[in-house]
């Protein structure tokens, strides 16, 4: 034995515009994992102490920092931000966005393409960039991903 305690799987969310905390911590608690929303503005308390809120500085990607030095192995991460879902990809940890879409070594080198050819086209007015509004069927597909990789978590 060398020691050194099993690693408690963690959901981190990047909780700044989240459009599914409520969905995040009913299917956290089903699993008994503990959930970290982490924000650079105001969280509603919570009195589950399975529920961890921190306020980071305003700093540009503070947040996004603060969530790629501590997701590894083990670990979910909940986000929108391709740019931080990478990093947490290369910590081996498991990610979706809002909408259910998984991010993983297979994928977020496509995504993070995307992404910077969006950013392009609209910087060179090719595109208006709007985003499509959340839907039902995002929250829906969002539920089953999270579900499955709190299994797949806790399978380890």
């Amino acid at each position: 034995m060398s020691g050194q305690e099993p690693h408690t799987s963690t959901i981190y969310v990047d909780a700044d515009a989240c459009p599914v905390k409520p969905e995040i911590l009913k299917v956290a608690e089903r699993h008994g994992l503990p959930v970290v929303l982490v924000a650079n503005s105001g969280l509603r308390p919570s009195r589950d102490p399975m529920v961890k809120n921190v306020i980071v500085s305003a700093g540009f990607d503070a947040a996004d920092d603060w969530i790629a030095e501590r997701a590894h192995d083990g670990d979910i991460v909940i986000t929108a931000d391709v740019p931080l879902a990478g990093r947490c990809v290369a910590a081996g940890a498991q990610v979706t966005g809002p909408t259910g879409r998984i991010f993983d070594k297979a994928n977020i080198g496509m995504a993070t393409a995307m992404r910077d050819l969006g950013a392009h086209l609209r910087e060179t007015g090719e595109s208006k960039g709007y985003n499509a509004a959340f839907s039902p069927r995002d929250r829906s597909a969002f539920l089953e991903t999270l579900d499955r990789l709190c299994r797949r978590v806790k399978q380890r």
